[in-house]
């Protein structure tokens, strides 16, 4: 029985953030769940009977492991975290006061805000119009206060080299080696390297056939 993907997009983006990958895979069924950063909440059923892989896009990991919202039989992050920001005994995260910024200038500036964020990911044109500030706000409160860790494993992990959100450390220290596959690629890594993606997601996707 072929085992049916479940995806979760990150921070800013929606359901189509997947489109590539799942080309990229063109035999394995897949359902992608959207957060409502830039429409509607969407989380459409999943098959019953059917072994489940979870995959979780940056914010997306983080949320799968908070929300626990079914029971998987494999979790995969790629460009993932489960805890974003610093902390006593994480001394790798990102400095709270980033995300704090980010929310003082959402209420004025929403569009700006966002913009900044996709440019500096590598999104040529962020869809400024379809934007749900309420959501981004919600998102950017759960990247600064949610602590994931170790609350359920993570059977795969892809990571980009020249990733500009997430540090080597941070990874390093959230999934010590071997556990990582680093690519030369950004924090986009479904959008810009989507057969390396797949690649790596149907080793795990064979292994539970």
């Amino acid at each position: 029985m072929t085992p049916h993907l479940l995806l979760v997009h990150g921070w800013g983006f929606d359901a189509s953030f997947w489109e590539p990958l799942r080309r990229a895979l063109p035999d394995v069924d897949a359902t992608a769940w959207d957060l409502g950063f830039l429409g509607s909440v969407a989380r459409p059923a999943l098959p019953e009977g059917v072994p489940v892989v979870a995959v979780g896009h940056s914010m997306g990991l983080l949320w799968l492991l908070k929300e626990r919202p079914l029971a998987w039989d494999r979790l995969v992050s790629i460009n993932g975290f489960s805890r974003f920001t610093k902390a006593a005994d994480f001394p790798q995260g990102l400095a709270p006061r980033l995300l704090e910024r980010m929310i003082a200038r959402l209420a004025e500036a929403p569009e700006a805000v966002y913009s900044d964020f996709m440019t500096r990911c590598g999104v040529a044109d962020p869809a400024v119009d379809r934007i749900q500030p309420q959501a981004l706000e919600w998102g950017l409160r759960a990247l600064a206060e949610w602590d994931c860790r170790g609350v359920a494993p993570v059977d795969l992990v892809l990571a980009g080299r020249s990733d500009p959100i997430l540090p080597q450390a941070l990874t390093d220290a959230l999934f010590p080696p071997p556990l990582a596959k680093w690519h030369d690629g950004g924090h986009l890594l479904p959008l810009t390297d989507p057969v390396w993606c797949a690649q790596q997601l149907r080793i795990v996707v064979e292994s539970l056939s």
